[in-house]
């Protein structure tokens, strides 16, 4: 059965009362240094942990997914300081084995190339505003990493995962990678570097955080289907960011985030592709627009999103 998740955001008594209410069942963070213990020592306290564990449990919630502390340059460009960041990983990922925690993702830093996009706001309907980019507007474009340089990275990126996938198989937790966001071409984790990831490490413990949204600014609705699809079938779909755009690099070289009812595509049409792939673990609507009255923590356009998710889930249950 497919659920909601939502970020942990303060985890204030009002925020995760709210949550509730509004019909999530999971908390995802999403900041590798948010955990106690990160910032102090370069891995979360498993006491703490698993004291916010019992919090959220204790609304009825569960935790579905957390962040490892980020590999930044100093570890992608072997340099010093590179060494400690793979061992504050490691720990991290014992911690969360030891905390059975369901979920965790690894950021690591080059696998985009913002720098290359122009940002702006888009205006919606009604006035919302949401994120956007585009790549051919873009003044003085850099030149993209050469194929040494990906090849580098990417040797980088394995030696991390032969670290951390023996640990994921040991305790149970599942290591989601989530797509590059943008997806621009050669992009480490863009439509041929994402698949590349399960024919380097076949274990059942090496998945994907899929995002709609990410995967649609590369080539829309008819990309998002068929990948799901494709990893949905080999049960390497661990959860899902849901969320809609316009655009796409294919179609206009950039994108518009938007509420889930108003981009190119329609969300059931994913839903229904998830189900037929026996998908049954969480939706995240990220990246939610604000929407008029919401300051700070966007909790209108959060309550929308929850009610037009629970109402697709209802109507995908009739079926």
């Amino acid at each position: 059965m497919m659920r909601i998740s939502v970020w942990n955001m303060d985890l204030s008594d009002s925020y995760l009362k709210k949550v509730v209410q509004l019909g999530a069942e999971g908390i995802d963070f999403g900041d590798g240094a948010y955990l106690p213990g990160v910032k102090e020592h370069g891995y979360p306290d498993l006491d703490a942990l698993i004291r916010i564990k019992k919090r959220i449990q204790s609304y009825g919630m569960e935790i579905n997914r957390v962040t490892l502390p980020d590999i930044t340059e100093r570890f992608m460009l072997d340099r010093e300081g590179g060494d400690a960041e793979l061992e504050n990983t490691i720990r991290a990922m014992q911690v969360f084995g030891e905390a059975k925690v369901p979920i965790a993702r690894q950021r690591f830093t080059g696998d985009t190339f913002n720098h290359l996009m122009t940002r702006y706001d888009s205006v919606h309907r009604g006035g919302y505003r949401s994120h956007a980019m585009i790549w051919r507007l873009t003044r003085d474009l850099p030149d993209p990493p050469s194929r040494e340089e990906l090849d580098r990275w990417w040797t980088r990126f394995c030696l991390v995962y032969e670290h951390l996938v023996p640990l994921a198989e040991e305790s149970g937790v599942k290591l989601a990678l989530h797509p590059s966001d943008v997806p621009l071409p050669e992009t480490p984790f863009g439509t041929i570097g994402f698949h590349r990831v399960i024919d380097t490490f076949p274990s059942r413990s090496v998945g994907y955080l899929y995002c709609c949204g990410t995967r649609a600014e590369a080539g829309g609705l008819p990309l998002v289907l068929d990948e799901i699809n494709n990893y949905g079938r080999k049960g390497r779909i661990f959860m899902i960011h849901f969320r809609n755009i316009r655009g796409s690099f294919s179609t206009s070289h950039g994108y518009e985030e938007t509420l889930l009812d108003d981009g190119d595509m329609n969300m059931f049409k994913i839903l229904l592709e998830l189900k037929r792939v026996g998908f049954d673990g969480y939706l995240n609507a990220d990246h939610i627009p604000a929407i008029e009255g919401d300051a700070g923590g966007g909790h209108h356009g959060l309550a929308y999103s929850i009610g037009y998710i629970k109402a697709m889930l209802a109507a995908l249950a009739a079926i």
